[in-house]
């Protein structure tokens, strides 16, 4: 399998971009003629009622989507690029390149350290202890829990609160050094509180990483992104489909598509 080049084309500001995608599970499209890009340093909100392919297509950045029995995508997703799915594309290697959080905290029954060494050990970590315990150390910071957690490293991952346990694995992904975050309703489960933290730390990540977000909470993707898609499913052949996509502040205040206006006032979704 080809490792990605490590070298950013010169000529496109997209961390990813997808092209003419379209997403089957065995003989069903569920996402069809799908295009958008994800700006570098950016945050890139899917929004969109459910059912519309929004986690399908974002499964699909890191080709997540493989491993799910019968599901294939048609077309390109760009990075560095390179198209991700090209046949000698190594996809673990894409996997550690673009990191995912799930809708729900799945820390590791682990302790805190050794949830975060876990990637890079498995990657074949060559350093000491005391690199790791920096590696550690720096994720946690990465993922504004550090302070929390700092005295009790050997404590399970699954004996701290819900959002402590949904930054830990925000701090798990960073440990492999990513360049793109995918976020599936990171905030769903969580309380107002533990919510604003995340989106805080997104606001953080932004700086290092490009993130891409889905969300059903549109005051979140109003107050956290920087570009919002609005997927909806067409109702004939019930595939998602992107009805618009640009800045949040134009998707929210100047809709250009009378659909997109209705769902983010509440008319429907």
């Amino acid at each position: 399998m080809k490792a990605i080049d490590p070298q950013y084309t010169a000529d496109t500001k997209y961390a990813l971009e997808v092209r003419n995608v379209d997403i089957y599970y065995s003989a069903f499209r569920a996402v069809k003629n799908c295009s958008f890009g994800m700006e570098r340093n950016k945050i890139t909100a899917l929004i969109g009622p459910s059912g519309c392919g929004k986690s399908t297509v974002l499964r699909s950045l890191n080709r997540m989507n493989d491993l799910i029995a019968g599901a294939r995508t048609e077309g390109e997703v760009l990075y560095r690029g390179q198209n991700l799915y090209d046949p000698d594309i190594d996809a673990v290697q894409v996997r550690r390149s673009i990191g995912m959080v799930f809708q729900k905290a799945n820390p590791f029954p682990k302790s805190i350290y050794d949830n975060i060494a876990y990637g890079p050990r498995v990657n074949g970590w060559k350093g000491s202890k005391a690199e790791m315990d920096e590696l550690v150390e720096r994720a946690l910071r990465g993922a504004v829990l550090w302070d929390e957690v700092k005295d009790d490293l050997k404590k399970s991952g699954l004996a701290i609160s819900g959002g402590q346990q949904q930054r830990l694995c925000i701090a798990r992904a960073l440990a492999v050094e990513p360049e793109v975050i995918l976020m599936d309703e990171p905030c769903s489960a969580l309380d107002p509180i533990s919510t604003l933290k995340i989106e805080e730390l997104m606001f953080e990540l932004r700086q290092r990483y490009s993130i891409v977000i889905v969300t059903h909470n549109m005051q979140q993707a109003a107050r956290a992104s920087d570009n919002t898609v609005f997927f909806l499913m067409d109702k004939e052949d019930r595939a998602g489909q992107i009805v618009e996509y640009g800045p949040t502040e134009q998707i929210f205040q100047s809709p250009k598509d009378e659909r997109t206006e209705q769902y983010i006032s509440g008319r429907f979704g």
